[in-house]
């Protein structure tokens, strides 16, 4: 059963709420949720809910239909991202684990791990523990192949993945491996199961043979059960009649598993067609689908791998597949994953880090864009969206300190800039950015439940909605438009009045966010359709590592040539101008202003073009040095 807690519970009725479930034989899981805190209560018993509900500090007692609970999208809305090191499963973002079939010799597995990150794996993969049909074939190299594994592993600073297959290996695994492989022969091995379970470690959860789709996720509340937080879900294929392919890739079991469980899922394209030319279009296929990631089989000389060699990429394919996946990823609102170089560091903000909740303030209701940009930027559930009405109120909510961070959008693929938010730039320098992410903006029809189109006679969005989705609304040409200050507060305004007859267009987040149904998603008449959004913060807390990007503005003397001055300070520098954009000083009639953007090689090399530029430039002014994402 699900418990909703109240927002501000009081530690003793928190605490006396969970020891009641303690003593009626039900294993407790506190979830903090977006919007809410709940206790996720699984057992054997049963009790009437009610016992429960009267209990100070209970909100509400919601049953768990499905049989397995701790993995059920009823019990947790949001998806879970496990960790692996630097790399995160399930945030958004196709994260590739590549490498042979078997760990074999140091010479093959150095230069197989250089080849698979240089391509932009983020894990490397090996199998020391072999269960193969044939007990004549190559059965693994044991403790010396994990060995092996994870020297390699650390020397290249990749995660490595690999395959237990008895519990009595699993204390000895966990001295090399990162994330344990539960293969297609162990997904019901149930003792298997809880003892990897208990031990707390990440586990990749492969698909058996023949296993239903509820089977295998059973097979992975085993592993929550037992005390496993971190279960990443893996279709490698199963058995039907069908010859042409090793396996038959159940590519449809993803969205069914994305609607039925939070836990993120992958695709094992090698395992599932067994063919080598057949593994890259299917590894595209799976990612369309919406999976996390990939595991592929890679070796520098499949025709002499000792196991699986005929369904092992050779390295200039999985090169041109993770060039795809990158090509791929935009579409469906998703970015590859990489890793840092060695001695790199990952952007790092001032005062933050993954233990401490910060808020962040976005303009609009929850669901915005502006709002999911915020949630893939960060990757943590250590931060709290802060809802402002206004742009303004999201520099003052910064400035004020109020929230730590606030996140605008800067620029749109189809409409331009969004100059108010480049003219309050000006007006807050105590502020600086600190970090940049694009998504796609796909807008959905978004009605109250058991509406349909036939019904609908009103819709409401912002304008820039209306016009991103001209064809669509040309289609049905009596429905009335009626313009909102923002597209997810479109939302929250049809949830108020729950009316059939209407509709809002905005983002599908914004729907589930106000408890709405999308009638039709994808309805934009431009699929390219992105925003860039910046991140914002305290002048005094803008330190981050390695910045790659730099914005300025400055205005110039009026005589020929001073521009022209400016870009020549930029392009002896070698520092690629990114955006350059002229805007009206206000009370200086024909005196522009100009934005300029710019990717840096390093801080030092920008330090020297900002010098220079101060000699040439009037009004120079930093807007901030940051990652994009």
């Amino acid at each position: 059963m699900i418990i909703v807690l109240e927002r501000q519970i009081r530690d003793d009725h928190k605490q006396r709420i969970r020891s009641f479930l303690e003593e009626h034989g039900f294993r407790v899981r506190e979830i903090v949720g977006e919007e809410e805190t709940i206790f996720g209560a699984v057992g054997h018993l049963t009790i009437d809910h009610r016992e429960v509900e009267v209990l100070p500090g209970v909100v509400r007692v919601i049953p768990i239909s499905k049989p397995f609970k701790l993995a059920s999208r009823e019990l947790k809305r949001e998806d879970t991202i496990v960790p692996v090191r630097d790399v995160k499963i399930g945030s958004g973002r196709v994260a590739v684990i590549a490498g042979p079939c078997s760990v074999e010799s140091s010479e093959v597995m150095y230069e197989t791990a250089e080849i698979v990150k240089r391509s932009g794996a983020v894990m490397l993969r090996g199998g020391a523990f072999k269960p193969r049909t044939s007990p004549y074939a190559f059965q693994g190299s044991g403790e010396a192949g994990l060995k092996l594994l994870r020297d390699v592993g650390d020397y290249y600073g990749m995660p490595v993945a690999s395959e237990i297959v008895s519990p009595e290996h699993y204390a000895m695994m966990r001295e090399y491996v990162d994330v344990l492989q539960i293969g297609t022969r162990n997904m019901q091995n149930y003792e298997l199961l809880k003892v990897v379970g208990a031990g707390g470690r990440p586990v990749i959860l492969k698909r058996g043979l023949a296993a239903t789709i509820q089977e295998w996720l059973m097979a992975a509340e085993y592993l929550l059960a037992h005390g496993s937080e971190h279960v990443i879900l893996c279709e490698r294929g199963i058995r039907t009649f069908e010859t042409s392919t090793r396996n038959t890739l159940d590519i449809s079991a993803i969205p069914v598993v994305k609607k039925l469980t939070h836990l993120p899922i992958i695709v094992d394209p090698s395992h599932a067609t067994g063919i080598r030319e057949k593994v890259s279009p299917v590894a595209l296929a799976s990612v369309a689908a919406g999976a996390d990631g990939l595991i592929v089989e890679v070796h520098p000389r499949p025709e002499q791998a000792l196991s699986d060699g005929p369904q092992t990429l050779f390295p200039d394919q999985f090169e041109r597949l993770m060039r795809d996946i990158e090509a791929l990823c935009p579409v469906v609102e998703k970015e590859l994953a990489r890793l840092p170089e060695k001695g790199e560091q990952r952007p790092q903000f001032s005062g933050f880090d993954a233990g401490e909740h910060v808020s962040v303030a976005f303009q609009g209701e929850p669901g915005a864009y502006s709002e999911i940009a915020l949630r893939r930027f960060f990757q943590s559930d250590a931060v709290s969206s802060q809802p402002c009405s206004e742009f303004r109120d999201v520099f003052d909510a910064v400035l004020e300190g109020r929230t730590r961070y606030g996140i605008l959008p800067l620029e749109n693929s189809l409409s331009g800039s969004i100059h108010e938010n480049y003219d309050l730039l000006l007006q807050y320098p105590d502020l600086r950015i600190v970090g940049e992410i694009k998504i796609r903006i796909i807008h959905s029809l978004i009605a109250v439940p058991g509406a349909g189109l036939g019904d609908i006679e009103r819709v409401y969005s912002h304008p820039q909605g209306f016009a991103q989705c001209a064809r669509f609304l040309g289609e049905h040409p009596n429905w009335q438009q009626v313009p909102f200050y923002d597209t997810a507060g479109s939302v929250a305004h049809i949830a108020r009045q729950g009316d059939k007859r209407c509709a809002a267009i905005a983002g599908s987040e914004a729907a589930r966010a106000h408890g709405m149904h999308p009638l039709k998603e994808g309805i934009e008449t431009n699929p390219q359709n992105y925003t860039r959004f910046v991140v914002l913060v305290r002048e005094e807390h803008a330190r981050i590592a390695d910045p790659d990007r730099a914005s300025i503005v400055f205005t110039t003397p009026d005589t020929p040539g001073s521009l022209f001055s400016c870009m020549r300070v930029i392009a002896e520098r070698n520092l690629n101008m990114k955006k350059l954009e002229s805007r009206p000083i206000l009370g200086k009639p024909w005196q522009p202003m100009f934005y300029l953007d710019m990717e840096i090689p390093s801080l030092a090399a920008f330090e020297d073009a900002y010098a220079a530029l101060a000699t040439v430039a009037e009004n120079l002014r930093l807007l901030g040095t940051y990652r994009v994402q």
